[in-house]
C-alpha cells in the first residue's frame, strides 16, 4: 500500500467515480459525510484538509479524508460536525492503521464517531456511542402504529398540540426539501441561542460553518444532497432541521425552533411531519446524531453505534496523544454520569465561553 496525500479539491473525475463506486458496493460506507462531495466542501472552507489516497501497484484501494490539527494529530473532515468517519475503501480491502498514520504523516487520529466495521481500526476503539434511528423501511404508518403502540400517552399528546398550534397559530405544515436560504439564516440564529441558553459553545461563531452549510445547500447529488425542513403554521416558521441525504438515508443535523412556540413542541412535530415526509421520498432511515435525548428516546425506533477512539503510530506524539486522550474521555464520562458536576460544568462554560478546538 502507497499513500499519496492530495487537497480534496485536487480529486479528479474518476477517482470521484471511484469513490463513488466503492460507496455503492458497501453498505456501511453509503453515507453522505462519507462522501467526495462532503470532503470537497469542507476542503472549500477548511485549510489543513487532506484526502489520502491508498494505491495498490495497479488500483486505487481507498480514500482517507482527514484534517490535520497541532503536533501531528489527525481528526475527522469537518472535524467533530462529521457524523460519520472512516476510510472509503474497495470491496475487502485490507489496511495496517499504523501504516495508514505513516503515510498522513499523523502521530494520531481521533474519531468519535467511527463506522464500526472497518477492522484496522477496531483495536483503538474506546467504546461505542448510540445514534437513535427512526426506521422507515415498511412505511412511515408501521413506524407511527410502533410509536403508539409503545408510547401512545406521548403520541396524543403530540397530536393534541398539532392541532392546537393550528388553531391558535394557523395550519401546521411541512416544507421537507427547502432551498430558502434565509431560511437556513433563521435556522442558525434559533441554535446559536439555543447553545447560549444551555451553556454550551456556539458552533455558528466560527463563519465557516456557516459557509459550508450554505454550500450544502446548494448541493444534490446521489451521494449526498443538502436538505432544510422547515415546519410552518400559517406562514410563520416554526422549527427548522438541516441535514444531509444519501440515496435512502438522512442524517439530521441541526435542529432548533422559534422559542415563541416552544409550548407547541415544534421541535417533536418537525420529526414526526419529516418522518412522514421522507417515507413518501423513498427515505427509509432516519439518524437523529449520537448521543441521546429525551426527544430522540420518545420518537426512535433503535440505536445504531458508532466507535470513539484514537488510533495511534509508535511515535512518542502518538502514545502521549492516546494517554491525553484516555484522560479526556474518563474525565468526561465521570462528568456526565454525576447530574450535580455536570450541571456546575455548564455553568463555567456560560462564564468562561471556551473555544471548541477540537473543531
Amino acid at each position: 500500500m502507497t499513500v499519496h496525500l492530495i487537497r480534496p479539491d485536487e480529486l479528479g473525475a474518476a477517482e470521484i467515480a471511484t469513490w463513488h463506486s466503492m460507496q455503492d458496493a458497501t453498505l456501511s460506507l453509503a453515507d453522505p459525510f462519507l462522501s467526495p462531495e462532503f470532503a470537497r466542501a469542507v476542503g472549500r472552507v477548511r485549510s489543513d484538509t487532506h484526502v489520502a489516497v491508498l494505491a495498490g501497484r495497479e488500483t486505487t484501494g481507498g480514500f482517507f479524508p482527514f484534517e490535520r490539527r497541532r503536533l501531528g494529530v489527525g481528526v475527522p473532515i469537518g472535524g467533530w460536525l462529521s457524523l460519520s468517519q472512516g476510510l472509503i475503501h474497495a470491496e475487502g480491502a485490507s489496511w495496517d492503521a499504523r501504516k495508514l498514520l505513516s503515510g498522513c504523516r499523523l502521530a494520531a487520529w481521533e474519531f468519535d464517531s467511527l463506522i464500526t466495521d472497518q477492522r484496522p481500526f477496531q483495536p483503538y476503539h474506546a467504546g461505542q456511542v448510540p445514534v437513535p434511528m427512526i426506521d422507515l423501511s415498511q412505511g412511515f404508518g408501521a413506524y407511527y402504529a410502533e410509536l403508539q403502540a409503545r408510547s401512545s400517552r406521548f403520541c396524543r399528546e403530540l397530536e393534541r398540540k398539532t392541532r392546537k398550534f393550528g388553531r391558535d397559530v394557523g395550519e401546521v405544515r411541512i416544507v421537507p426539501d427547502s432551498r430558502d436560504a434565509d431560511m437556513l439564516r433563521m435556522l442558525m440564529t434559533w441554535k446559536s441561542g439555543q447553545y447560549r441558553r444551555t451553556g454550551h459553545v456556539d458552533t455558528f461563531e466560527r463563519p465557516w460553518v456557516a459557509e459550508l452549510l450554505h454550500d450544502l445547500l446548494e448541493t444534490r447529488s446521489d451521494h449526498m444532497t443538502g436538505m432544510l425542513s422547515v415546519v410552518y403554521a400559517g406562514d410563520q416558521p416554526a422549527a427548522a432541521q438541516f441535514g444531509l441525504r444519501a440515496g435512502n438515508i438522512f442524517h439530521g443535523w441541526f435542529t432548533a425552533y422559534d422559542p415563541r412556540f416552544s409550548g407547541y413542541s415544534p421541535g417533536l412535530i418537525l420529526v414526526k411531519k419529516m418522518a412522514e415526509g421522507f417515507a413518501a421520498a423513498g427515505i427509509d432511515r432516519i439518524y437523529m446524531g449520537r448521543g441521546s435525548s429525551s426527544y430522540k428516546d420518545a420518537m426512535k425506533s433503535r440505536d445504531v453505534f458508532v466507535a470513539e477512539g484514537v488510533a495511534t503510530s509508535r511515535s512518542a506524539l502518538g502514545v502521549a496523544q492516546k494517554t491525553r486522550t484516555s484522560s479526556t474521555r474518563w474525565v468526561n464520562g465521570f462528568v456526565n454520569a454525576h447530574p450535580g458536576l455536570l450541571k456546575g460544568a455548564r455553568r463555567i462554560r456560560r462564564l468562561v465561553r471556551p473555544t471548541h478546538g477540537r473543531m
